[in-house]
């Protein structure tokens, strides 16, 4: 599960690395996105990581390595992880 955050928006990716593919990837810009939350905030963090928990578990992932890349843990990428954690997925 990689995880990028930018000024404005919030990706997510489940990546298999053995086959160097995207199995499922969610992000704000989806049309499913709600649209009543803007911006990469902690709210819309939490709304991402249920998103991607669902969008996970609908493939038969549920376990996942959490790469988070160069943000640290606390803020908008702990409620996604935490989200992601409530809706079913291990890390």
């Amino acid at each position: 599960m990689a995880v990028k955050f930018t000024g404005c928006h919030i990706y997510v990716q489940f990546i298999d690395d053995a086959a160097r593919r995207t199995i499922a990837s969610v992000g704000t810009r989806d049309k499913a996105a709600p649209t009543d939350v803007k911006g990469a905030n902690v709210a819309n963090a939490t709304v991402t990581g249920r998103r991607a928990a669902e969008a996970a578990i609908a493939q038969g992932i549920a376990a996942v390595v959490f790469d988070r890349g160069a943000s640290r843990y606390h803020g908008k990428v702990k409620a996604l992880a935490d989200a992601a954690r409530e809706g079913g997925l291990k890390f």
